[in-house]
């Protein structure tokens, strides 16, 4: 196996960072002589030659540029790497400030950060409810690490951050078992002027809920909207309407909340995020919770 000699890279880079050799040997504390032989021993062992020269100028080949694109991310990622491990404390829980829009199932968001509480060194866990808008805010200086929502950052929010999709899953309606009698005949149609309970306007799952209705065309009654998913919940069990909410946590509305499935809305997914200022997230809280989501809860 042919093992890429990374000091060799290192002295490439810096030349062509730098711009000359001399100006990389007083980066290096080298003779420009030793970092030119060491060049020429990286262009033998790719078998090709990474610059030329242009008067009194270095200029990268075209297979230097290629190789400059590579080192350039290779040493990105080893010194992301050491940030990592430099970041874990010694005797000390770790802190991490996660961001929770509250219109998030509360089940859903417990399912999501129980991973960072588990891992082999102590972690301190703040968990800071707000607005989708007020959480950016908070993002966009440091206040929280990450923010956990239902919709992505959007192009037209002025703030720098990167979108991590954890998953998606299906919608399920539900409702006391006299309620999903009445309306199971017949569903969609059968919703026709059905009592609901949704989420408000400003959530991801009532626009697609809209769209739903729109496409199948008909127009519930709607009882009651909610930014508290658990006050919603809890409106249905006590049998005032239909409510919809995500198949993730669909086991436990039924074992916990004495309620019936009426039906699994498949046209509909809701899909969750997190998003961070980092485009590669560093922290090992943050990364254990993104793990779980894609390998565990939305697998």
């Amino acid at each position: 196996m042919d093992w890429l000699n990374y000091h060799h890279l290192l002295y490439f880079y810096l030349v062509a960072r730098e711009g000359t050799i001399s100006a990389a040997s007083e980066v290096l504390r080298l003779a420009p002589s030793t970092i030119s032989v060491q060049i020429k021993t990286l262009e033998e062992s790719l078998e090709v030659s990474l610059f030329e020269r242009q008067g009194r100028n270095l200029v990268m080949t075209p297979e230097g540029q290629v190789a400059y694109s590579y080192a350039e991310e290779i040493f990105s990622l080893g010194q992301e790497m050491l940030d990592t491990f430099r970041a874990r404390p010694v005797g000390r829980p770790q802190r991490i400030t996660v961001g929770i829009a509250d219109v998030l199932w509360k089940d859903i968001a417990y399912q999501l950060l129980q991973p960072a509480t588990r891992l082999d060194y102590p972690v301190r866990l703040t968990c800071v409810e707000g607005s989708f808008e007020g959480l950016l805010a908070d993002l966009a200086i440091h206040q929280v690490d990450v923010v956990i929502a239902d919709a992505p950052l959007g192009p037209n929010v002025n703030v720098k951050g990167y979108n991590h999709q954890l998953g998606s899953c299906g919608i399920g309606l539900f409702g006391k078992a006299e309620l999903v009698d009445k309306y199971r005949e017949g569903f969609p149609q059968s919703l026709e002027g059905a009592p609901m309970l949704l989420p408000t306007e400003r959530t991801a799952l009532r626009r697609y809920l809209d769209q739903w209705f729109d496409a199948e065309g008909f127009h519930p009654h709607i009882v009651a909207e909610f930014d508290d998913s658990a006050l919603m919940t809890a409106f249905g069990a006590a049998g005032d309407g239909i409510f919809p909410a995500p198949s993730v946590v669909e086991e436990d509305i039924l074992a916990r909340h004495n309620v019936a499935l009426l039906a699994h809305v498949d046209q509909i997914q809701q899909r969750f995020y997190a998003i961070s200022v980092e485009r590669k997230i560093k922290n090992a809280a943050v990364q254990a919770i993104c793990n779980a989501a894609r390998q565990t809860i939305f697998r």
